[in-house]
């Protein structure tokens, strides 16, 4: 039994509206799901992906400009890894370059063509072009032409200090597979590795331990089936000596949450019921969604929320 790739990657921001902006404006995603941090309901939940909001092309956001900078180190997520099609970087360039986001210099990851840059909060972010047919549904209303649209995750990538125990969680856990090792990166897969099926692990023995923060990823959150599906991995998870939450239901998906030998924060998110389930595929993120436990305090979350402005309903 495994997971099925990633499901959704959380990571904090800054100012809501500038990450609203870049997502949409500038990376061309769809807003999904406006929502709240069920958690800490004074704080947006906003979420991205593909133009129907299939787990694998969702990456969330709690904005919380208040925070201090991430600080990147051991135990934490070091980038969120995009895929785009074939012949695509040239286009993603020089649309970065014009929306004033620096990008780095062109290079090769495991043989594929890969751009670099950072969210205005800054957050790691990469695009990789990808031969491979693409599991996400383009969106119509995005300002990037369709052959060019981000097609979900390519992968994410992880700092540990120790790599061999983090190795052996997703491998024997998990059900991930060793791929390969590439200028210190070590590749897992699963499924065959495609499409937000990838992890990658970098060892950096005696560095520093990373920090959460604004332009730092939260967690990362795997895909499962079902609730039986759930259930099983769970206790291979305890099995492995780790401490899962109890099933939490956050509406749209179920989730348990755990962190891995290394300290990252992982999530087992079930695919159903989906984003659809409250709203119409039409009109996802246009207004601010609450859970049924929620709706009681809606004048009063809605007042705690700042303004937030689009994008527009198409």
């Amino acid at each position: 039994m495994s997971v099925h790739g990633i499901h959704h990657i959380t990571a904090i921001a800054g100012d809501p509206q500038e990450n609203l902006e870049f997502y949409t404006g500038v990376l061309g995603l769809r807003l999904v799901k406006r929502s709240v941090n069920q958690d800490a309901p004074d704080t947006y939940h906003l979420f991205y992906a593909d133009g129907e909001g299939r787990p694998g092309t969702d990456l969330t956001f709690f904005p919380w400009p208040q925070m201090r900078p991430a600080r990147r180190g051991a135990g934490h997520a070091s980038e969120v890894g995009f895929a785009v099609a074939e012949g695509s970087l040239g286009y993603w360039a020089e649309r970065l370059a014009g929306a004033g986001t620096a990008v780095g210099e062109p290079a090769r990851r495991f043989g594929d063509a890969v751009l670099t840059f950072r969210d205005p909060h800054g957050l790691d972010l990469s695009l990789t072009e990808t031969p491979a047919a693409l599991d996400a549904a383009p969106w119509s209303a995005s300002p990037v032409p369709e052959r060019h649209q981000i097609r979900g995750f390519h992968g994410v990538r992880l700092l540990e200090r120790n790599l061999e125990p983090t190795a052996r969680f997703l491998i024997g856990v998990l059900g991930f597979e060793a791929v390969g090792e590439e200028s210190g990166w070590h590749r897992y897969g699963v499924e065959g590795g495609g499409g937000s099926r990838r992890v990658e692990l970098r060892e950096i023995p005696g560095g520093p331990l990373g920090r959460w923060g604004t332009g730092g990823v939260h967690h990362v959150a795997f895909r499962v089936a079902d609730d039986a599906e759930q259930a099983a991995i769970r206790e291979t998870v305890v099995a492995a000596g780790s401490r899962p939450t109890p099933v939490i239901d956050r509406f749209w998906f179920r989730s348990v949450y755990f962190k891995e030998p290394g300290g990252v924060l992982f999530e087992l998110a079930t695919e159903e019921p989906g984003f659809t389930v409250d709203e119409d595929a039409a009109h996802l993120g246009e207004q601010l969604i609450l859970p049924p436990w929620l709706e009681p305090d809606r004048s009063e979350i809605e007042a705690a929320l700042p303004p937030l402005r689009g994008p527009a309903a198409s």
